[in-house]
């Protein structure tokens, strides 16, 4: 039921069924439906079911869409629409050695047929990707439709990454059947880790098909309280909420949207579904957007402030130093010089002690990055494959797994060393000049490993499930390694490069914020004594630079209003959709 859902969602102003839902219609393949804002036109992309044979992830491919075969869909014609989704079920009959090899089927299946089969039908595509203009799409919602994560043309990325990364996953049942004991097993194994890794939620289960619970010979009260004793018998079953279940029927919802009848749409349950995924699911995605754009913006806009706030103290500074100085005799306004030129000495000499500093910690720097460097990474990769193609044996090929996941975790430990080391360093720079002048409000971002840590030893887990696997024994060699290499060590591989990408990003910015606020009140001690020294040569000068510096003042503090503006906008959360969008997405 899950196609239908898909249905009755997003495609039902089409006054038809779009995507393949029927009995023996199922999809082969994962398809993701999204909006793709950079594309001129909506389209579906396939990509051929032989790029299994490479050790290349669906990930990798999706950068370089010359490996896809690419259709632009026509959303004003319903039979053109029809046409093109009908990809997401076409199969084809290869020879039984190609869907071995594919890992597509097994020597363990072949040996149980009593009679030899000379061909298989296997899925046409491996992956679907099908960029469509709906509301919710729009808005950044991204639905990947399974086959099914035990079916033939599931992908180990499927369980291994993209369902770790989901912002939310929707855990599809019938109500006529409840959960068998196949959807728990997929539960326990994908679902309940999903669960475990996303305290905030996520997790959505749908009760699909209730209408099989609706009995015209009862009265309606006792047609929904069946319906949530069934809603409550599931939640117990899988550990959850009740408010995570929510009843729904695909297939009336898509109904009462064709035919236009509101009551039996309210009756289906889909518009309770519909508001989850606009208030919690999106916003949820939104919030990591956001998260994304204040890391890596929000510290560069930070430091602006920084500086205008010391610029604003300085110049408040000055404005008392030369108030004071009015009527006064020209000795103080020499003590005064004299005050500010040995300051100026003692600052420089710190501005001299910081260079030296950051001169050590460069060098630290190096030696973590150089622990997160991806060339030995891959060195270790190619050997880990070559010992498992060599190896002749189940035994040898679970060895040279165990032995990858070990290095990882071996090299993660150092990065995690070096990591430490290169925090103290940084964390002692910025203590030192918070300290002795005052920037107090200054706090480093230290980088820490904890994520990708504990990326790592998740997939440490699972790749410990994979390899103990009978799935491991029965499987082709050839495949079993290449399954290894795109699901497993490609994932970690993963890890390390973006752990890689952010410690490079981290040290080149680390110090950034500390630079600048030891730089401008570098100026303005100079501008400080620059003034006085206008004022000595000039007592005309006074109370032109007093009106000169609140001009100033005003100035900067006009621009600390914007910059603060501009904070309060980025870690403002965004609005739900507006009524008139919920209405429209709904009437989508």
């Amino acid at each position: 039921g899950k196609t239908e859902l898909i249905n009755a969602i997003f495609f039902a102003n089409y006054q038809r069924r779009l995507l393949p839902s029927s009995a023996g219609r199922t999809t082969m393949c994962p398809t993701e439906l999204f909006h793709d804002a950079k594309s001129p036109k909506p389209y579906i992309r396939m990509l051929p079911i032989e790029t299994r044979l490479e050790d290349t992830s669906i990930s990798e491919y999706k950068q370089d869409p010359n490996n896809w075969i690419n259709t632009d869909l026509d959303v004003d014609s319903p039979e053109h629409m029809v046409e093109s989704f009908k990809e997401v079920i076409r199969t084809k009959e290869v020879p039984v050695e190609n869907a071995i090899k594919l890992g597509l089927y097994s020597q363990e299946e072949l040996e149980k047929c009593e009679v030899t089969p000379v061909s298989i039908e296997i899925p046409m595509w491996r992956h679907v990707m099908i960029s469509f203009p709906h509301p919710l799409l729009k808005q950044g919602l991204v639905i990947l439709d399974t086959p099914g994560l035990n079916a033939m043309g599931s992908e180990p990325e499927l369980t291994m990454d993209m369902l770790p990364n989901a912002q939310a996953v929707i855990f599809v049942l019938a109500a006529d059947t409840g959960a068998t004991k196949t959807d728990m097993e997929i539960w326990r194994q994908h679902a309940q880790s999903f669960r475990e890794n996303h305290e905030s939620g996520g997790l959505i289960v749908v009760l699909n098909k209730i209408d099989t619970l609706w009995d015209e010979l009862q009265d309606e009260a006792t047609n929904t309280a069946n319906i949530q004793d069934q809603v409550e018998k599931t939640a117990e079953m899988l550990n959850i909420e009740a408010s995570n279940v929510y009843p729904v029927s695909a297939q009336k919802g898509l109904l009462a949207r064709v035919k236009g009848n509101e009551e039996l749409l309210e009756k289906s349950g889909l518009l309770a579904l519909e508001a989850t995924l606009s208030d919690d699911v999106l916003p949820a995605k939104q919030h990591l957007v956001r998260e994304n754009i204040v890391s890596r913006i929000g510290s560069l806009v930070e430091t602006t402030r920084g500086v205008l706030s010391e610029r604003h103290e300085a110049i408040y500074q000055q404005l008392d130093e030369l108030r004071s100085l009015s009527g006064k005799s020209a000795d103080v306004l020499m003590e005064t010089m004299k005050k500010l030129r040995a300051e100026q000495g003692i600052y420089q000499k710190d501005v001299e002690n910081f260079q030296t500093s950051r001169h050590v910690l460069k060098r630290q720097l190096v030696s973590l990055i150089e622990a997160l460097g991806l060339d030995s990474f891959d060195q270790t990769i190619a050997k880990t494959r070559t010992d498992m193609v060599d190896s002749w044996t189940t035994h040898g090929l679970r060895s040279g797994m165990k032995n990858f996941f070990e290095s990882a975790r071996d090299t993660m430990t150092q990065v995690n060393y070096q990591a430490e080391k290169s925090n103290g360093i940084v964390q002692s720079i910025y203590d030192r000049f918070r300290d002795e002048h005052g920037f107090t409000d200054l706090n480093p971002t230290l980088f820490t490993t904890a994520r990708y840590s504990r990326e790592l030893d998740q997939l440490y887990k699972k790749a410990g499930e994979f390899r103990e696997s009978s799935m491991t024994a029965m499987t082709e060699q050839s495949f079993v390694v290449k399954k290894f290499i795109v699901s497993m060590v490609s994932h970690a591989r993963n890890i390390f490069f973006r752990a890689n990408q952010d410690a490079e990003d981290w040290a080149g910015s680390v110090m950034r914020p500390l630079a600048a606020r030891i730089k401008e009140r570098k100026v303005q001690l100079e501008k400080r004594l620059a003034n006085l020294q206008k004022i000595k040569n000039s007592r005309e000068k006074l109370s032109d630079n007093i009106v000169s510096l609140e001009k100033q003042a005003d100035e900067l503090m006009s621009q600390l209003d914007t910059i603060n503006g501009i904070l309060e906008g980025i870690n403002t959360p965004l609005a739900p959709l507006h009524s008139t969008e919920q209405k429209e997405a709904a009437a989508s």
